[in-house]
């Protein structure tokens, strides 16, 4: 697959991305699989990743200020 803002290689791997939820509430996604251009850096979330990724974020306290979770396919 190619990158949208360059044109080169994505590379499949995994990494720690935050997702803000709310006013307040972070939550971190440790080992997420992405897709990550070798030349810009630019990364693509797969469609069934998100769709996992917001499942887990439905899940989380709003009262909570910061939450580590691990991604597990």
């Amino acid at each position: 697959m190619k990158c949208h803002l360059c044109g080169s290689e994505l590379k499949s791997l995994a990494t720690d991305l935050p997702f803000k939820i709310s006013h307040t509430t972070i939550v971190i996604l440790k080992g997420m699989p992405i897709l990550q251009c070798e030349n810009c850096g630019d990364y693509l979330i797969p469609d069934a990743v998100m769709s996992r990724v917001e499942k887990i974020l439905d899940g989380v306290s709003a009262d909570a200020e910061l939450e580590i979770i691990r991604y597990a396919a």
